[in-house]
């Protein structure tokens, strides 16, 4: 089973997308050719195209007399742009003001509120990090939600909900580190934050929730909670061939032991596995005859003991050695 890990992109890895060619900086009004789809600064592009009707990326014709019949202006581009750059949309906002204030005789009154600047980040949907968010928590009862809402359910949950303001840089994680600590719950439970019946993922930020599910500022940002019992995880360990093979290595030793003599130890035989009990130092067989005076009798071929020292008879008897 593989289990695929979320990686968070930086933006440096990102501004190839994001940034226009012409100037160097990142996308203000992006603007795209219709005939290769490259983006570039509004600004930029039309007094490049005022001298050259080709893109400056891939050298493609934009239009044989009027080049700037086939640019458009591409809003979603620019959104994300905003949103992926800290503070880029409240600095051009601010750029565009003061330009307008050292320039009182330039008309503005044909252009947009964003034209001149006087659009907030509240009316944009644009998001810092360091901006603080307003949002609610309240427990997340599955019976309730499938049996419908009364006027005094709905009381109830009024109730239970708890209002924060957090850091929108803060992540699911930290909550529910929060509610794990404010509610003394045990660690043999879990906790899962979610936004209306679906569980959120620990890495989300609270931004990444208000883009992804489109909050609108029309109120706190909705969350809720549910408590479950922890699952407890199965180690699953993948046998070593050692190990696989410690039955038939055990019985290929027993084999070899029985052609040749029981002093000298097999080589073949595997160390013992964790689960094989250990035997005793001094092992009973049961060829062993009965002993005389202190010493034991074998059969032939097989070992006499006497004392500390072996003897070695071959089966008809006609060659010993001492040890």
């Amino acid at each position: 089973m593989t289990m695929h890990r979320t990686t968070r992109i930086k933006i440096t890895e990102l501004n190839p997308h994001l940034m226009c060619v012409l100037c160097g900086g990142y996308f203000i009004d992006a603007t795209t050719i219709i005939e290769c789809l490259h983006s570039f600064c509004k600004m930029c592009i039309v007094r490049y195209l005022e001298t050259s009707k080709y893109c400056p990326i891939c050298d493609v014709q934009v239009h044989k007399t009027k080049p700037l019949l086939n640019i458009r202006s591409d809003k979603t581009l620019q959104d994300i742009v905003y949103k992926l750059v800290p503070g880029l949309f409240k600095n051009e906002m601010k750029r565009r003001r003061d330009f307008y204030a050292e320039h009182p005789s330039v008309d503005a009154a044909n252009g947009s509120n964003e034209d001149r600047g006087e659009v907030a980040d509240e009316d944009k949907r644009i998001i810092t990090d360091d901006e603080i968010i307003s949002l609610s928590i309240e427990f997340f009862d599955q019976r309730a939600q499938q049996q419908g809402s009364t006027d005094e359910r709905q009381k109830e949950e009024v109730n239970n909900k708890r209002y924060l303001q957090c850091p929108a840089a803060m992540t699911v994680m930290h909550l529910r580190k929060f509610l794990r600590s404010k509610m003394d719950i045990p660690p043999t439970f879990q906790i899962e934050v979610m936004y209306e019946d679906e569980p959120l993922k620990d890495y989300y930020t609270l931004m990444d929730i208000a883009y992804i599910y489109t909050w609108r500022r029309n109120g706190p940002l909705p969350l809720k909670y549910r408590v479950r019992p922890s699952c407890k995880k199965m180690k699953i360990t993948h046998p070593q061939d050692g190990v696989n093979n410690t039955n038939r290595s055990e019985s290929d030793s027993a084999s070899d032991k029985a052609s040749s003599p029981a002093g000298v130890p097999s080589t073949s035989s595997p160390l013992p596995s964790p689960s094989t009990l250990v035997q005793p130092s001094q092992p009973h067989f049961t060829h062993i005859s009965n002993p005389i005076n202190g010493t034991t009798m074998t059969s032939p071929n097989r070992q006499f003991t006497y004392g500390s020292k072996v003897r070695k008879t071959a089966l008809n008897g006609s060659s010993t050695s001492s040890g």
